[in-house]
């Protein structure tokens, strides 16, 4: 369904599931950032008003996903650590072609984001079937759906906006670039991707 080029190497779970503290900083911080791209997007491109309009529910689910990322912190007796580097999101933003029109360059930022879910999605689905935490569990299976919406969103509005046949080659391309990524990671169980 999510189209990865390459999986998540099966040990990030486990490394995920003994750093829990780590694991829950980091995506707290990913689950920000979701909700301040599709802000940006939203005071980037205003007139795009089809996509105005389905980003400001992501916005407000984000946010929701980060106080309840908030909320299993506090509930274990947990700090929200400091915001990293992410190294994942660095390297794939390396890929985003830069100038042509605004609507390319919209196309190229939705699939930026498409590709963040997608990949989020999967790492939750891993979670949801590793972590031995339960109601970490359950709340990583209910996460992964959400995000499976949000990346077949992002990924549908590139390609209302650019031509279905255009935007999945182009689609494919950012694939191929997000695996070579993923083999060059380390694999690193405090990091959402």
């Amino acid at each position: 369904m999510l189209g990865l080029k390459l999986p998540t190497d099966p040990r990030w779970a486990d490394l995920a599931g003994k750093s829990i503290e780590e694991i829950l900083t980091d995506h707290a911080y990913c689950e920000q950032k979701a909700a301040s791209t599709s802000i940006s997007l939203i005071q980037t491109y205003p007139d795009f008003v089809v996509m105005v309009d389905s980003l400001v529910p992501i916005v407000t689910e984000e946010w929701g996903h980060f106080k309840m990322v908030l909320d299993h912190l506090k509930k274990r007796d947990l700090k929200l650590g400091r915001q990293r580097k992410d190294e994942y999101v660095n390297q794939l933003n390396k890929f985003v072609r830069q100038g042509g029109s605004r609507t390319d360059s919209l196309i190229e930022k939705l699939l930026f984001s498409a590709l963040i879910e997608a990949r989020s999605c999967e790492r939750f689905r891993l979670l949801s079937k590793n972590i031995n935490d339960e109601e970490l569990k359950q709340f990583y299976k209910n996460l992964m759906v959400s995000e499976a919406g949000h990346y077949r969103l992002f990924l549908d509005l590139a390609c209302n906006l650019g031509g279905k046949e255009k935007v999945l080659n182009r689609w494919d391309e950012w694939l191929e670039f997000e695996a070579d990524i993923m083999k060059n990671l380390s694999i690193r169980g405090d990091r959402m991707h």
